[in-house]
């Protein structure tokens, strides 16, 4: 038997509609698992210099060599020196001692910026699932992540990995790789750690070459922290095409950024800009820096960013956030004029290299921290990392809050 039963006119819309809102509203969808940074430490070598105390350690007078110092933007470098010889003189350090020197200092500013990265994650030694440690100032097998875990005594089952050699841009390029294994465990927290004892690849010797070199880098080690949630969080689709996943949460600016993309850019026809040589003369090795490197990398860095902003529907006036290499005066000028940006944009990477010099690989993460102290950042602000180096490379990360 069947029974018909007819609605009211009104209540059958109402039903009809139901069905076509069940049919046609999209379903919720969840997001992928992003990593986010959750803590970041730094920390230098004992003893800071001024650029005059540097030309008075040495002795320098060429007033050419002197200018490069002088007029670096530099105010203050953390510096391990050659101690001085009964003649009260500084010589070059055989390739051997100064290779004991960077695994010395790498230790002990890789063990603090370790800890202070931690301790602003709120985690332990203990939680630290995955190990990459980043240097280009000296080599050591077995590496840096191995001698850290004795040191500190990490979990001897820390998954772990060694960037060496890529120079200043390897930050980000270990932030690249890192993000990968945290968004593959969820839930488990992954440290990136440059540490890079500049000290420990100085070549002392008359040349311009070298005082370019000898006015710029210094010593310093910066760590952070990752953490991929599991993606369980229920997300409304993007009605934009080509949207950057993720969107804006409550907490981001609380909990730090996540990361959303990375973008590189080589530029192999510079590919001797910088680089390391072997000088014969003195036998040990010698850094070398292009006086067109600045121009090189102004060149390329829209297009990098261009890349990087691909597919978001953002523009590079909608980044909030900037957190340059401090590569250089030059370098940083050449970034801003390409870019467009400002010096309030710019005012961390400058402020670091006023403070520090070029602390290479870990540069930008001496920015991140500068940052977060100003408190400033708020949820759904977007923010681009970057980074330059030998090869040549530029490296960019987009973040948001």
């Amino acid at each position: 038997m069947t029974v018909n039963i007819e609605l009211p006119g009104d209540l059958a819309a109402k039903t009809l509609d139901a069905r076509i809102l069940e049919v046609e509203s999209p379903p919720a969808v969840r997001r992928p698992a992003l990593p986010r940074i959750v803590g970041v430490g730094t920390a230098a070598s004992p003893t800071s210099f001024s650029q005059q105390d540097v030309l008075d350690a040495f002795d320098i007078t060429d007033p050419k060599i002197r200018s490069v110092f002088l007029n670096s933007a530099i105010e203050r470098r953390h510096l391990t020196l050659p101690p001085p010889g009964e003649d009260g003189t500084r010589a070059s350090e055989p390739q051997g001692d100064l290779l004991d020197k960077h695994r010395r200092l790498a230790i002990e500013m890789g063990a603090d910026a370790l800890r202070a990265c931690l301790k602003r994650a709120g985690a332990d030694l203990s939680d630290i699932g995955h190990l990459c440690c980043v240097t280009s100032t000296g080599f050591l097998t077995p590496g840096l992540s191995a001698l850290l875990i004795r040191e500190l005594g990490i979990d001897r089952h820390c998954s772990r990995s060694d960037i060496v050699g890529m120079g200043c841009n390897a930050g980000l390029n270990a932030l690249n790789v890192v993000a990968g294994w945290a968004t593959a465990h969820p839930g488990q927290l992954a440290v990136v750690l440059c540490t890079e004892a500049c000290s420990a690849a100085y070549a002392m010797d008359s040349t311009m070459r070298t005082a370019v070199v000898n006015s710029l880098f210094g010593d310093g080690a910066a760590a952070v922290a990752l953490v991929a949630d599991g993606g369980d969080t229920v997300v409304a689709p993007t009605a934009q095409a080509g949207a950057v996943p993720g969107g804006a949460v409550a907490d981001g600016a609380a909990q730090g950024p996540r990361i959303l993309k990375f973008a590189s850019c080589i530029i192999p026809e510079a590919i001797e800009a910088m680089r390391y040589d072997w000088d014969r003369d003195q036998g040990r090795f010698s850094f070398f820096l292009d006086p067109q490197i600045p121009y090189v990398v102004g060149a390329h860095a829209e297009i990098v960013v261009d890349r990087l902003l691909s597919g978001t529907g953002l523009r590079r006036s909608d980044i909030r956030h900037w957190l340059v290499h401090s590569g250089g005066k030059k370098v940083i000028d050449a970034v801003v004029v390409n870019l467009g940006l400002s010096r309030y944009d710019v005012r961390h990477t400058t402020g670091v290299l006023r403070d520090y010099g070029n602390v290479s690989s870990g540069s930008f993460l001496f920015s991140y921290e500068r940052l977060l102290e100003e408190r400033v950042t708020a949820p759904g602000e977007y923010g681009v990392l970057m980074t330059m180096g030998p090869g040549s490379t530029i490296e960019t990360a987009l973040v948001q809050w």
